[in-house]
């Protein structure tokens, strides 16, 4: 079955970086756009990123400003997303999801980023 297993969140200070990764299983993850989505504490699910399977097009949320960069290697079926000059409003779990935009079939446990002073 489709698994999607995120990891690489923690604390991180404002201004500083971390880079999250989504490891892909069950499906060709080479035929499939994937997305990055985030939940602060009290809202709604939030979506931040997609990226085409091919990883020929790119687009972002507008909160994201250009600091953060996704990316995918079909050879080891991983979605990535660098973030960069990190505010506290990025705050929030993140999900890897299958599909394009808002409209995806599958999305993994996530991963807690915390950015605080």
């Amino acid at each position: 079955q489709v698994q999607l297993v995120e990891s690489g969140g923690g604390m991180a200070q404002p201004g500083g970086s971390l880079r999250l990764s989504c490891a892909a299983s069950g499906f060709a993850f080479e035929n499939y756009a994937m997305n990055w989505h985030r939940q602060a504490p009290g809202k709604g699910l939030e979506w931040v990123s997609g990226i085409y399977n091919d990883g020929s097009y790119t687009e972002y949320a507008k909160f994201v400003k250009g600091r953060f960069t996704i990316s995918r290697d079909n050879a080891k079926n991983t979605l990535y997303l660098q973030m960069n000059n990190l505010e506290p409003e990025d705050t929030a779990r993140y999900y890897c999801t299958k599909g394009w935009g808002n409209y995806f079939d599958a999305r993994g446990q996530g991963t807690q980023v915390t950015v605080s002073s």
